[in-house]
């Protein structure tokens, strides 16, 4: 009798009282984002109001812009002071990855984002309303006292609530939470049925409001596939480890300038939006998320020239350099797709032979996915912002997990060096 008590397997989750608890919290989440997303992302569009980038060539702005911009830095200075932000701030991968957001630090996250989104910082919205979501998710959990693990699963479906209306697609939020956030064991099914209820209920509650604002955001022109674009996709997915390479040398070196000069957190605001508004009176298209500005440059492929679209890159990165180490606040996904975007017509511009739409969409994914171990939702968002075919995603697959595996690869190398480097070196004097 005992044997075959023994052997009667543990009763599903979804036999669980707490699971639909969760599920109803997922609801109440997927409500209160799709709302919280409409109004934000309502907000930091008065950005576009000052801003315009018609005339999108060397020196297309207007010198006004820097006060506009300088101004924005002071605020968001006096903001963090008065709102006692901490100089460092958790990443969205790490409170992913952690499972938890301090709903203390909510207020400040939002309203400093929303003054740099609309300040013109080389920002995305992601960080805002991931904190937003999130910290619902965990204030929820403290005040009904859930243990640690439904307190996780509940963070992660606040952030699917905020995020299913900004991406448009409950598919690439769920992929995209999963695939960062990584819960494993009965956990991975629990935190699955909670991110689909939350993102679907916001992606319901946001399009009949506002309708899809991403999907098919950046129509490529057609092209057939063939065998060979495979191999192009791996030699795309290395650039794509170069541009990502060159692109966190950039931060590290502007961050070290930034923490070198002390400056008084006012005025380091104040001097990084003064820094990216010159170079948006130069460059109009590396000011914002970028998201607009990618389909400046993709509609203005073959005429924008070759050199400007590599100042762009360029500059691209040292903006978003500058808005992180100054002290704005945003996420680094936007401004990502712009970069990667803007290099794959670049590519198609040095090699005219390669079709705009296979360079267009392996970088616009593949240097996001270098970034963000998240490759797989990188595929899904840019065939879904494209509407490129299903045999056209094979290529795109391939510079993503290239870029990824590389850039893995490049980390632990770095990392060894670092450590053999500190094993080596002489102890220092007391």
């Amino acid at each position: 009798m005992s044997a075959m008590s023994d052997s009667v397997p543990a009763p599903p989750f979804t036999q669980n009282r707490e699971f639909w608890v969760l599920v109803g919290y997922g609801i109440a989440l997927g409500v209160f984002g799709a709302f919280v997303s409409l109004v934000f992302m309502g907000v930091i569009d008065l950005g576009g109001r000052w801003y315009d980038d018609s005339n999108h060539g060397w020196f297309g702005g207007h010198w006004w812009w820097v006060g506009v911009t300088a101004a924005a830095g002071l605020v968001v200075g006096v903001l963090r002071r008065l709102l006692r932000l901490p100089e460092q701030l958790p990443g969205l991968i790490t409170d992913l990855q952690e499972g938890k957001v301090d709903p203390r630090l909510v207020p400040g996250v939002t309203l400093v984002s929303a003054v740099s989104l609309i300040g013109g910082a080389s920002l995305g919205p992601e960080k805002a309303l991931g904190t937003i979501g999130g910290g619902a998710g965990s204030w929820i959990s403290r005040r009904r006292r859930l243990n640690d693990e439904d307190s996780q699963l509940n963070t992660l479906s606040g952030f699917a609530g905020a995020y299913g209306g900004l991406f448009s697609s409950t598919v690439i939020v769920v992929m995209f939470i999963m695939e960062l956030a990584r819960p494993g064991g009965q956990r991975f099914g629990k935190a699955l049925v909670g991110q689909i209820v939350a993102s679907s209920v916001s992606f319901g509650v946001y399009f009949a409001i506002a309708g899809a604002v991403f999907l098919d955001a950046y129509r490529v022109p057609q092209y057939g596939y063939e065998d060979w674009q495979l191999l192009a996709g791996v030699a795309l997915g290395l650039f794509a480890v170069v541009v990502v390479a060159l692109l966190v040398a950039i931060m590290q070196l502007v961050s070290r300038v930034f923490e070198t000069v002390k400056l008084p957190g006012v005025v380091r605001t104040t001097l990084g939006g003064t820094l990216f508004g010159v170079v948006g009176v130069i460059l109009p298209l590396t000011m914002f998320t970028g998201s607009d500005q990618l389909g400046t440059v993709l509609d203005g492929a073959g005429t924008l020239g070759i050199g400007l679209l590599i100042v762009l890159v360029l500059a691209k990165q040292f903006t978003f350099a500058v808005s992180q180490a100054s002290g704005f606040i945003g996420g680094p996904i936007f401004p990502a797709l712009f970069i990667g975007g803007t290099a794959g017509v670049l590519v198609h511009e040095v090699l005219p032979g390669m079709p705009l739409g296979l360079t267009f969409t392996c970088l616009l994914a593949a240097v996001p996915g270098a970034l963000a171990p998240a490759p797989f939702s990188m595929v899904l968002l840019t065939a879904f912002v494209t509407q490129i075919g299903a045999l056209q995603t094979a290529p795109v697959l391939i510079a993503v997990v290239t870029a990824f595996l590389a850039t893995e690869a490049v980390k632990y190398v770095v990392a060894r060096r670092r450590a053999d480097a500190a094993e080596g070196s002489p102890p220092t004097a007391t």
